[in-house]
């Protein structure tokens, strides 16, 4: 492959990889800390159906449109389930699976009744993502990296989940002493003003953008194991936070590079006819990364998280 071809197929896809993959792992931490790790599954389904619904009313996958339509879904999917647990005076688990499942399901199912598929956004679409389509038509080679009228034509993923990293390393910062507090004693970041109820919202809303930003890309299912996976294996490497943040940004990298080249060039190697999905591959070594920590990390006995 010429470096003029990998520029134009296959550095923007990775990079779009790799992208998500960090965003999911940092915010991922203090899912898995807080023992919230299923929060990203669930919001992964809620918003399926939003983004599926604004697009039927906008005609467009336009960020905006996309996140309007994802809080819509998010917000009467807590109503249903404070409806069924109620009416049906169930615990709040069932009414989350119940409610979950159900959203999901609709959004399949508007998917598969719509015109989505003239955009890219159909039911396959949705389960593993579309990195492979990511194509940056205007690339000649690596010195399109300083020409100012091809970088122009950079597909908007890229840097759309460039501004999402940005957001979330802001985020992290500015509430750090909030989510380092409320993560481990929300009684005493409440006694301490630490707001662990705001910040917690705010920390599912962050979970919510990410989800959506990285929908057309890697799915809203493969979108879990970038949450969990790379955190997951963090926490075993490490008893503080600070370096299990590392870890675990470290190990989404390495998830996507070599998730995404197994899935471009492995088949080939092997005498496929074709390459398999890349963000089902990432997806797959971040599980591999994770089972290696289970096995050898030197903190896989549980311990507990300091700063």
């Amino acid at each position: 492959m010429t470096g003029e071809t990998f520029v134009m197929l296959n550095l923007v896809p990775l990079g779009v990889g790799i992208l998500a993959s960090v965003a999911c792992a940092l915010l991922g931490n203090f899912l898995v800390l807080r023992r919230q790790a299923l929060v990203g599954d669930a919001i992964s389904h809620v918003v399926l159906p939003g983004i599926v619904g604004a697009f039927l009313l906008t005609g467009t996958i336009a960020a905006g449109a996309m996140l309007a339509g994802a809080a819509v879904a998010a917000l009467a999917a807590i109503l249903l389930i404070e409806v069924i647990r109620k009416a049906g005076r169930i615990e709040p688990g069932a009414a989350m699976g119940v409610v979950f499942t159900a959203l999901f399901a609709a959004g399949v199912l508007m998917l598969e009744q719509s015109n989505a598929r003239s955009v890219h956004l159909d039911v396959e679409h949705a389960l593993y993502g579309n990195l492979e389509s990511i194509v940056w038509f205007s690339a000649q080679g690596w010195g399109s990296l300083v020409d100012p009228a091809a970088l122009a034509d950079l597909p908007p993923q890229l840097p759309r989940l460039a501004l999402v990293v940005c957001a979330v390393l802001l985020f992290v910062v500015a509430f750090w002493k909030e989510l380092f507090i409320g993560t481990f004693d929300a009684a005493f970041a409440e006694s301490v003003g630490a707001r662990p109820g705001p910040v917690g919202l705010a920390l599912i809303v962050m979970v919510a953008m990410v989800s959506v930003m990285a929908f057309d890309a890697v799915g809203a299912i493969i979108v879990i194991a970038m949450f969990i996976c790379p955190a997951g294996a963090a926490r075993l490497m490490t008893d503080r936070l600070v370096p299990q943040l590392a870890w675990s940004v470290a190990f989404a990298v390495a998830a996507a590079v070599i998730g995404y080249g197994l899935a471009a060039w492995g088949p080939l190697w092997i005498g496929m006819a074709s390459s398999v999905s890349a963000a089902g591959m990432i997806a797959t070594a971040s599980g591999v990364i994770l089972m290696l920590a289970c096995l050898a990390g030197p903190k896989r006995r549980g311990v507990r998280v300091a700063a």
